[in-house]
């Protein structure tokens, strides 16, 4: 199954209820996660950007969708942001794979362009 990172901000107003009845919002997320066939990997509480750091594992893009979409909806964050996550293998893979699909930026095709005489 496919890996997701979760990264979230909470709204002021979530952040000060936290304070005020700190509580594991991880278990909060887990029997939805599990509902949509998922399951945390790991969860993390940070700071800076984001307040809470979150990797699934989901059977597909449409349930890391729906979750995302869960996430947003309930109010409390100000962001959210997932990410699908590829494997090292995957990533080495999907550049071979660039490197055979022809795709020519902008800037080659002119400087093709620019070189080719009139």
């Amino acid at each position: 199954m496919p890996f997701f990172l979760h990264q979230v901000s909470y709204t002021p107003e979530a952040l000060a209820r936290l304070i005020a009845n700190p509580q594991d919002r991880f278990d909060a997320v887990r029997s939805p996660i599990e509902k949509l066939g998922g399951r945390i990997m790991n969860s993390y509480f940070a700071f800076g950007e984001y307040d809470a750091v979150l990797i699934t594992e989901m059977p597909d893009a449409v349930s890391a969708a729906a979750i995302a979409l869960a996430f947003a909806a309930g109010g409390a964050l100000r962001n959210c942001q997932t990410t699908a996550l590829m494997s090292n293998a995957e990533g080495l893979q999907a550049f071979r794979k660039a490197a055979t699909c022809g795709y020519k930026p902008v800037q080659a095709a002119a400087s093709a362009a620019a070189a080719t005489p009139s």
